[in-house]
């Protein structure tokens, strides 16, 4: 079989464990805290992977990787400030989060925000986020959808059109069924096919360019004196401000309303403990492994026009085609993962902040329903007619709802 009928098959195998995973989570979806928050059940691996999974989408796999290829040694930073950033979160952050949710049975971050306020103030809370939440993640999702759209359009040969609606219907389906149980499993499925990627992809390429020494040399011969220094060639403050000014990447973790319901619907203490050490160690093999990839990249495949592929150049000369096929999934994978997410809050925003369609209680779950397919086609819309870089996108709603919730 060639490369692109095993891509096919594999991906398709995927995608129906996917949706298999939606319908067996509409089953234990029956009320709306359930459909947001998952019952206030999550274990420690589904909280930690799912968290990990939905923070990363494919600037990680793709983006760092070839900021590696391209900055050098000083790209470690941005992978130390999404680090930092993460465990800020998971010490200080979620575990009041978690505790106060719980008391006082808060669904949504808006809950959170507006609850010591009265009248017109909490409304003017309520709307106010629910604008910046909905807004945001119109276009963060449109990003998904657009990553989605490339990874099929070129796997494929598809059009930019039909390669977009196929990535956002596949997105849709599970995550209407089963809501945020079936985002979270799949989720944890997909992150774990991230970090598998993170460590077979670098390991191979470790060995293919002669092991560590091999490496040292390669990259020694190949770089630049900027791309060997940790500042980028810079000195004194200026140097100290390429540190910090990477390292602040970190600092939108604080207000992502798609990482912090994680916190809200932990299961108790211990499981809050035992994921906290399972985010950890993904993140350092995940963060530090496409660091890596880039740098062994940037040795074994010189002079690349646009170093974001080096991710499937590597994937390509490395691995056999259903190697390669298992690894594509990973980026599709990463992409889901956020955009599911994403789409849960968004809808949340919709359905229970807003109380779209509050005069008819009984069908909480079908509106709730009905706010994600509205927002899939609003997201597929802008990523269609409002063409924009995917960096671009998701580097506005990075800034955007860390500004607006992380300092609160």
């Amino acid at each position: 079989m060639d490369r692109t009928t095993v891509v096919i098959i594999t991906l398709a195998v995927y995608k129906l464990a996917l949706i298999g995973i939606g319908f067996w989570a509409s089953r234990r979806t029956a009320d709306e805290e359930d459909f947001f928050l998952g019952g206030r059940g999550l274990g420690p691996v589904v909280a930690a992977i799912s968290y990990s999974s939905s923070a990363s989408s494919a600037w990680t796999l793709l983006g760092l990787s070839g900021a590696a290829y391209v900055l050098g040694l000083r790209v470690v930073w941005l992978a130390l400030g999404s680090i930092s950033g993460m465990l800020v979160a998971w010490y200080w952050i979620g575990p009041r989060l978690m505790r106060h949710s719980r008391e006082k049975q808060q669904i949504t971050l808006t809950d959170f925000l507006a609850e010591d306020a009265g009248g017109g103030v909490r409304s003017g809370i309520v709307i106010a986020t629910s604008v910046i939440v909905i807004f945001t993640f119109a276009f963060y999702v449109a990003a998904q959808f657009q990553g989605a759209g490339n990874t099929f359009s070129s796997t494929f040969e598809l059009g930019m059109t039909e390669s977009i609606l196929l990535g956002a219907l596949i997105i849709m389906v599970y995550t209407l069924l089963g809501g945020f149980w079936a985002a979270s499993v799949t989720d944890t499925l997909q992150g774990l096919l991230m970090a598998l990627t993170a460590v077979l992809l670098p390991a191979a390429a470790l060995i293919e360019v002669g092991g560590i020494s091999g490496f040292i040399e390669g990259l020694r011969a190949v770089s630049t004196p900027d791309q060997l220094s940790w500042s980028g060639g810079a000195a004194g403050l200026v140097a100290a401000g390429v540190v910090l000014g990477s390292i602040s990447i970190g600092f939108g973790t604080y207000g992502q309303p798609h990482l912090l319901v994680r916190f809200m619907a932990l299961r108790d203490e211990r499981a809050l403990r035992q994921a906290r050490l399972i985010t950890i160690v993904w993140y350092l093999l995940v963060f530090l492994g496409m660091c890596f990839l880039g740098l062994v990249g940037h040795v074994l495949h010189q002079g690349l026009a646009n170093p974001e592929p080096v991710f499937f150049v590597l994937t390509e000369s490395l691995f056999t085609p259903v190697f390669g096929a298992i690894l594509l999934a990973a980026v599709l994978s990463a992409i889901m993962s956020t955009a599911d997410s994403q789409l849960l809050v968004a809808a949340s925003a919709i359905a229970h902040d807003l109380g779209f369609g509050q005069g008819h209680p009984e069908k909480k779950l079908f509106y709730s329903r009905l706010a994600i397919v509205m927002l899939v086609v609003f997201a597929v819309l802008v990523a269609l007619y409002l063409p924009e870089r995917i960096f671009s996108r998701v580097l506005f709603a990075w800034i955007a709802l860390g500004s607006a919730f992380g300092p609160t």
